[in-house]
């Protein structure tokens, strides 16, 4: 099972580097100074949560390492995990007790829900700026109450709880913290509008959420997030090589679901537009082996498409072109990891057109 990788996780935008932070703040202070206005506070989870540092803590199973979801304790130990999770133990995994039954526990799980739906969106006081530039609390006036918006702190909490389901393979719990994300993301688009960092957030989660449901056999569902997927990330410009890269395996996903569903010409056709996003990178960005590669896979599946529909001259073609794309790389030293990887794909490629030299005799025989 692939794990995703956090669509919140990038390099910082302009307004958010260290420089940029730290001449806003500045100049907002001074305004503040002028004016009298509060000033706000980072926001901070009560519980030590955040979307940076990893935390299990009393809302965690400590079997998925993510929050609790379908609470349920073992009895008679009243040790507490995710339902999915302690189902598959028959003795109690913290302490070693025989499990007799399962019981939901229905408050904790909601204490857990109202933790999820006001985590990041904290009541906090006011902060006022004293003569010498330092932050003084004004718990006693009679100013509003303000609300800091940290949608995006809230998406990357979202998605590193789902993360960590995933990979336990708690499916419920990670489908349901990434649909909340996805959205929460929503919200954000009806009121900025298509901006390209929302869309590609949106993009990568939707994604997230077709894994979810490919991993428990909904197809059907799974192609509905991948496609949607695509068209958010179709939106974006071309020029950012992780949105390629997620809107290039989104056709990939589709593909496959619809080769595995016997709709082989359909299926080319989605290998062949992702192929064709991977050759635009390769083409504005020469020399990152790690797109050569992609470029190499995404052949690979559009010819074993092809020689399945019968066009083995074409078939033929796409694997002794993405041959020569992975004897022709050369790995610079920061680059040695993907050795093996371009190894299994290169022996693969030449599996194939083996296999097709020794069916060519035998085909030959009269029976």
């Amino acid at each position: 099972m692939t794990t995703p990788v956090c669509p919140f996780v990038k390099a910082a935008r302009p307004d958010d580097t260290g420089l940029g932070k730290k001449a806003s703040v500045g100049g907002s202070e001074a305004a503040r100074k002028d004016s009298g206005d509060t000033a706000t506070v980072s926001p901070k989870c009560p519980f030590g949560y955040d979307s940076n540092n990893f935390k299990l803590g009393p809302l965690s199973c400590m079997i998925c390492q993510a929050l609790l979801f379908d609470s349920t304790k073992c009895i008679p130990c009243s040790h507490l995990f995710c339902k999915v999770c302690i189902s598959r133990f028959k003795d109690c995994p913290l302490c070693g007790a025989d499990i007799e039954k399962l019981e939901a526990d229905t408050n904790l799980q909601s204490m857990v829900d109202r933790f999820i739906e006001g985590h990041a969106r904290i009541k906090r006081s006011h902060v006022g700026i004293d003569n010498e530039g330092v932050q003084v609390s004004n718990e006693n006036d009679n100013k509003k109450v303000i609300y800091e918006d940290v949608s995006l702190d809230r998406g990357a909490f979202l998605v590193q709880q789902a993360m960590r389901a995933f990979r336990a393979q708690n499916i419920g719990s990670a489908k349901s913290r990434l649909t909340m994300c996805a959205e929460d993301i929503r919200d954000q688009l009806e009121k900025m509008g298509n901006t390209s960092e929302l869309c590609s957030q949106l993009g990568a989660v939707l994604g997230m959420l077709g894994d979810c449901c490919r991993a428990t056999g909904d197809a059907a569902r799974a192609i509905n997030y991948f496609e949607e997927s695509v068209e958010f990330l179709t939106k974006l410009p071309a020029d950012d090589l992780e949105i390629t890269h997620t809107l290039s395996v989104s056709l990939n996903k589709i593909g496959d679901l619809k080769y595995y569903d016997g709709d082989l010409q359909v299926a080319r056709s989605y290998y062949f537009r992702s192929l064709g996003v991977r050759r635009d990178v390769i083409k504005n960005h020469p020399g990152i082996a790690s797109q050569v590669l992609d470029v190499a896979v995404s052949l690979a599946k559009v010819a074993d498409v092809d020689r399945t529909l019968g066009k083995e001259d074409l078939a033929v073609d796409g694997f002794q072109e993405a041959i020569k794309l992975l004897e022709s790389l050369t790995l610079k030293s920061e680059e040695a990891g993907l050795e093996p990887r371009r190894l299994s794909v290169l022996a693969f490629l030449k599996s194939q057109l083996e296999e097709k030299q020794s069916e060519a005799p035998a085909s030959s025989v009269s029976p």
